[in-house]
């Protein structure tokens, strides 16, 4: 997303750190998939309305970054709310079609976490949360008259759609694998935020608030430049733990959130042991990890991005650089249908030194694609992108 720091001091390793961490993230932001960064983004930390200010005593940024450094929640149970309003165009029919389109043809299955969670990438969803150290995490989706749950137990991960009655099953190692650098949790991305440390971010403590009945410090990280799409990033931090309670995310664009999300109901003690226990249901169609269908074997894959992506400019306005080697992406009349639709109210066609493309939007990232395949992304905006692309 974009640096934060305590202060104005930034060490060589520091540095190193930001760039690494850049080059990660980047590797997980292309074009197609703007919307599932948006939704690991949500994953990551818990929102829900203040109640109060309670009397803290006084507590610098630096030592409140430091306490959620060293906090080490590993037992926890609760609801959370996440509301998300990432400016994308109303789907319509398109992802129900999608989606059943997939089915029919034997794609995939109903309960794959890497399809379920985008769902929170718009609208206000209320999850249930528990965690029991390293090996044991469970995550369920509240749905009406439905529930998908995501569970970690051990060497195994499980996913179930009670709706389709449909089980996904993989190894945490497997998982592991697949999502080591994205974060998957408050604590996680706050590791991420500290080294993403130079002299472009102003972090300051706000004040207090009481979220989810505990009481807890604001973090307030703001971006000093301008072109940047962020206009600030707010962690409630919970005052006895450590542990980040609520993170709201506002544009520089103004108006409602992008990110609001957060903790409504929280506790610290064991949860049972039986919270992560599972057996598929009779009659449930089980889907192993890596299972691909036959008429799939084949399918074209598009080109991919080698190795580590160039990065323009620095802080808030980095904008990360990908070679995809291959031609850009199809306009809507090319496409056709409601795809073609959707795809063209995202796009805005644009010129420049670096020739012709098309710029992605959302509120919070944006991706210029060159008509010859380049790729231009980051948390700036419409006219950041061009002059990256024009100075690349």
């Amino acid at each position: 997303m974009a640096p934060y720091e305590s202060d104005d001091s930034t060490t060589a390793d520091e540095t190193d750190d930001l760039r690494a961490g850049r080059r990660k993230a980047a590797r997980y932001v292309v074009p197609v998939v703007v919307v599932g960064v948006a939704a690991a983004t949500i994953g990551l930390v818990p929102a829900i309305a203040d109640s109060g200010d309670p009397d803290l005593p006084e507590i610098s940024a630096q030592q409140l970054i430091e306490k959620i450094a060293e906090s080490d929640v590993q037992q926890l149970s609760g609801t959370v709310r996440i509301s998300t309003d990432l400016g994308l165009p109303d789907l319509g029919g398109l992802e129900s079609s999608l989606a059943s389109g997939a089915m029919e043809s034997g794609d995939g299955s109903s309960a794959d976490p890497s399809a379920k969670l985008t769902e929170l990438v718009s609208g206000t969803h209320t999850l249930r949360v528990a965690a029991d150290g390293p090996d044991r995490q469970k995550l369920s989706l509240l749905e009406n008259a439905a529930e998908y749950s995501l569970i970690h137990n051990g060497k195994d991960v499980w996913g179930y759609d009670s709706a389709s009655n449909e089980v996904f099953h993989g190894t945490a190692e497997e998982s592991a694998e697949q999502q080591k650098e994205v974060p998957a949790t408050p604590k996680d991305l706050t590791e991420e935020a500290l080294k993403s440390v130079d002299d472009t971010t102003s972090v300051t403590v706000d004040g207090t608030a009481q979220v989810a009945g505990r009481d807890a410090y604001r973090l307030l990280i703001k971006p000093k430049q301008s072109g940047t799409t962020v206009g600030a990033i707010t962690v409630a931090v919970d005052a006895k733990t450590g542990m980040p309670l609520k993170f709201t995310l506002t544009p520089s664009s103004g108006g409602a959130a992008v990110v609001d999300a957060g903790f409504t109901q929280v506790s610290f003690a064991k949860p049972a042991a039986s919270t992560f226990e599972f057996t598929p249901p009779k009659g449930a169609k089980v889907t192993e990890e890596g299972e691909v269908a036959p008429e799939e074997e084949h399918t074209h894959e598009p080109a991919k991005p080698e190795g580590e992506p160039q990065v323009i400019g620095e802080g808030w306005n980095s904008v990360a650089v990908l070679d995809t080697g291959g031609e850009g992406i199809p306009s809507g009349s090319e496409v056709g249908g409601d795809l073609g639709g959707f795809m063209d109210s995202l796009g805005d066609k644009v010129k420049g030194r670096f020739g012709e493309g098309t710029v992605f939007k959302t509120r919070l990232v944006n991706a210029l694609i060159t008509d010859d395949g380049k790729v231009y992304v980051g948390a700036v905006t419409k006219d950041a992108l061009v002059k990256a692309a024009n100075a690349g």
